[in-house]
């Protein structure tokens, strides 16, 4: 059974996780500590834990200063954060520190049911994404070649065209879809795209109300594009970068020779809302000449589906994250084996790409 360490100041939540812990055959609670420091020592005498549970607001030591001495030591076990939407800001920092994935806290009300479920899944992905870090790490002891060499076998075919005499005049759209380690590798292509790009950008995020406001003022400040959380109505202009926003599908429609946004009310697909896929059916019946497709890193097949039915309704191009260099290899596996991808490269890449693709004002 893999091993997990429980960090909470609250014996209720720690008793309450440790309950659901317990119901299932794959995964044991090996300590649940009041505080950061109890953990840490519990951490020095035990290696060989898999998955850690930690609250961000804890007394002696937060959430923040305790990643930050994961990092400090070298101590390279999977952590999940437990977070609320007063937390938003500091969340998204935690993000950036390392953590590989958020579970709102339960507020008390019937709708906090789900935890249960999104607790598993998040646990499966952590330890998923460490046997994958292993898998890595042999593979580089054993092979004779340059460590950059094997994202070559990752490429499933490369069809970047120069730009054209007539970019200014084009009329294209990008719209990027990520879940599991979004927000970070968001922060490997934003901020590198230029202020001038010419076109604009949708973004659909999978993260609950609340929190997509910080993960937009965040990347803002990274970049030279302006990324702002997607508002009902706003008229799409090239060089912004609009993220949907939280607890709503977000929807683009075609106004005159505008577009705007317009959120959808439907109810979560598979608990995500906004849901990708949503925002790429709403495309199909859009006025752009090409709508370039991102997929980044992020469990399941969101994207895939949209994707698919916007490819017989419009010109495309895909751009798909490759393994190595996803936290989680979901969507874009989904993309890649369905044949959808135009391009499969590494998250240093994919903002290049964009650029080469629609060009600058």
């Amino acid at each position: 059974m893999k091993k997990v360490l429980i960090i909470d100041d609250s014996a209720l939540m720690r008793r309450a996780v440790s309950d659901i812990i317990s119901r299932t055959n794959k995964y044991s609670v090996s300590y649940a500590a009041c505080n950061a420091l109890e953990g840490l020592d519990f951490i020095a005498k035990n290696q060989d834990l898999d998955v850690i549970l930690c609250d961000l607001n804890m007394p002696k030591m937060t959430g923040l200063e305790f990643l930050k001495v994961l990092h400090e030591r070298h101590i390279d076990i999977p952590v999940i954060i437990f977070t609320s939407s007063e937390d938003s800001k500091n969340t998204i920092t935690a993000l950036e520190l390392g953590a590989i994935e958020f579970i709102k806290k339960p507020s008390g009300s019937k709708d906090d049911n789900w935890i249960e479920d999104r607790l598993y899944k998040a646990l499966d992905m952590a330890i998923s994404l460490k046997e994958k870090k292993g898998r890595y790490r042999e593979d580089k002891k054993k092979a004779s070649v340059p460590e950059k060499a094997p994202e070559k076998k990752f490429r499933l075919k490369e069809k970047i065209k120069s730009l054209t005499n007539d970019a200014k005049k084009s009329n294209k759209l990008v719209a990027i879809v990520c879940s599991t380690g979004g927000p970070k590798a968001l922060q490997s292509v934003l901020p590198k795209l230029p202020a001038n790009i010419n076109a604009p950008i949708v973004l659909v995020q999978h993260m609950p109300a609340g929190f997509t406001g910080s993960l937009a003022a965040r990347l803002d400040d990274l970049s030279l594009i302006k990324v702002k959380e997607a508002e009902e109505g706003d008229v799409l202009q090239k060089g912004i970068c609009y993220i949907a926003r939280g607890g709503k599908h977000l929807t683009v429609v075609r106004e005159g020779k505008n577009h705007k946004v317009l959120f959808d009310d439907a109810p979560p697909v598979g608990g995500l809302k906004p849901f990708g896929n949503i925002m790429y059916y709403s495309l199909c019946d859009t006025g752009y000449d090409e709508i370039i497709c991102v997929v980044l890193t992020g469990m399941g097949a969101d994207g895939t589906k949209g994707i698919a039915k916007l490819s017989k309704n419009k010109k495309i191009y895909v751009i798909a994250q490759d393994e190595e260099s996803s936290t989680v290899y979901g969507m874009p596996r989904a993309i890649h084996e369905e044949g959808l991808a135009d391009c499969v490269c590494d998250l240093n890449e994919v903002a290049d790409t964009i650029t080469k693709k629609v060009g600058v004002r």
